[in-house]
C-alpha cells in the first residue's frame, strides 16, 4: 500500500516539475512536495504505522524519492533560468543603428558672463582682482569705511548681523580696505563677490552680487573716474553709449555720484523700464573720502583716489534684457539655456 503510493507520488511530482512554465510556478510544485506540509512529509509521518520489518524498506524508497525529486527541480530551474535571461535580453536589447540621445552641453550662469567680463574690461586698464570673506568684522564692513555705530547710513544697508561684531557683508568695499591695509598706494584692485542685504522682490533678492572697483595713486582726480567709467561702459554696452553722473552721497566717497547710461531698452526715448526718463541708473562712484584713508593709515595729503560699485545682477538685467532679477537664483534650465 505504502510502495504503491510513493510510485504515485514520484509520477505526479515529476509531471508537475515538468510541466511548471516558470520559475514561480516551478518553486510551487517543490513546496507542494517536498514542504514542511507537503506530500512527501506527509508519507513520512505515515511510517510510524508501519512495521519495524517495514520501515527500513520503506525509508530508503523515501530518501530516494527525495532525491530525485531535487534532482530534477535543480535541472528544471535551470533551464527555466536561461529561458528568462535569454526573453529579457531579447527584449531588452539594443539596436546600435539608432541614432544616439542628444545631451545638452552646460553653459556659464549669466551673472558668472557679465562678472567675467567686467573683470577682463578692467583687467585690461591695470586692474588685479583681490577678494575677502563674506563674514565680515564690523570694522571692515562699516567703521573703516566711515560709517560709525550711530551712522544713519547703516539704516541703508538692510544688514544681515552675525553677531555686535560681525555681519554678512552689506557690499564688496569691505575688500577695499583689507587691501589698502596691506598694501601701499598705488594700488588698482577689482573686487567681485557674493554680499546679503535684509531685501527680497523683483528687482532686489537678499543674497546678490556686488563688483567694487577703487584706485588709488598721486593725483588722481574725479576726472579719472569719469574717464575709466566711461571707457568701461562703451566697451560693455557698446560705442557710442551715452553716460552721465548726478551728484549722491554714499559716507566712504566725497565728492560722490550715481553714473546712468541712456536706457538700453527704449535708446533714451523713454519707457516703462526708465520710467520715460530715458536713463537707467548703473553705479555708484566717487573719491574716496580722506576718512577713509585715515582709517588705513594713508597719507591723504600726498595720495587721492577713487572707488565705484555696482550689483551685477542689475548689470545683467540690463545687458541681456531680463525683466525679474529672481530667475537669476530659481535655476530654470529653460532661462539657463539661453546663455
Amino acid at each position: 500500500m505504502m510502495k504503491e503510493r510513493l510510485q504515485k507520488l514520484q509520477d505526479e511530482a515529476l509531471a508537475a516539475l515538468q510541466q511548471a512554465a516558470d520559475l514561480n510556478a516551478l518553486q510551487d510544485v517543490r513546496v507542494q512536495y517536498l514542504g514542511k506540509k507537503g506530500a512527501l512529509t506527509d508519507v513520512m509521518k505515515g511510517m510510524r504505522d508501519l512495521s519495524p520489518e517495514e520501515r527500513p524498506a520503506i525509508g530508503q524508497l523515501v530518501n530516494t524519492l527525495k532525491d530525485q525529486i531535487e534532482a530534477v527541480f535543480a535541472e528544471r530551474q535551470t533551464l527555466l533560468n536561461q529561458a528568462a535571461i535569454d526573453a529579457r535580453l531579447a527584449s531588452e536589447k539594443i539596436d546600435v543603428t539608432l541614432p544616439g540621445r542628444g545631451t545638452f552641453a552646460g553653459s556659464k550662469h549669466p551673472v558668472t558672463l557679465v562678472t567675467e567680463e567686467i573683470v577682463d574690461i578692467f583687467s585690461r586698464l591695470g586692474f588685479v582682482v583681490e577678494e575677502g570673506p563674506e563674514i565680515e568684522q564690523d570694522f571692515y564692513n562699516f567703521e573703516a569705511l566711515n560709517i560709525p555705530k550711530d551712522h544713519p547710513a547703516r539704516d541703508m544697508q538692510d544688514t544681515f548681523y552675525i553677531s555686535d561684531d560681525l555681519v554678512l557683508r552689506t557690499h564688496t568695499s569691505p575688500v577695499q580696505i583689507r587691501t589698502m591695509l596691506k598694501n601701499k598706494p598705488p594700488v588698482r584692485v577689482i573686487a567681485p563677490g557674493t554680499v546679503y542685504r535684509r531685501d527680497s522682490d523683483i528687482t532686489h533678492s537678499p543674497m546678490f552680487h556686488q563688483i567694487e572697483g577703487f584706485l588709488v595713486d598721486e593725483k588722481v582726480t574725479f576726472g579719472d573716474l569719469k574717464g575709466i567709467l566711461t571707457h568701461f561702459l562703451n566697451q560693455f554696452f557698446g560705442k557710442g553709449q551715452d553716460v552721465r553722473f548726478r551728484p549722491s552721497f554714499f559716507p566712504f566717497t566725497e565728492p560722490s555720484a550715481e553714473v546712468d547710461i541712456a536706457c538700453v531698452i527704449c535708446g533714451g526715448k523713454g519707457c516703462r523700464v526708465c520710467s520715460q526718463t530715458g536713463w537707467l541708473e548703473i553705479l555708484g562712484c566717487g573719491m574716496i573720502d580722506p576718512a577713509v584713508f585715515e582709517s588705513v593709515e594713508y597719507d591723504a595729503g600726498s595720495c587721492s583716489g577713487f572707488a565705484f560699485g555696482m550689483g551685477l545682477e542689475r548689470i545683467a538685467m540690463l545687458k541681456y534684457g531680463v525683466n525679474d532679477l529672481r530667475l537669476f537664483f530659481e535655476n530654470d534650465l529653460r532661462f539657463l539655456r539661453q546663455f
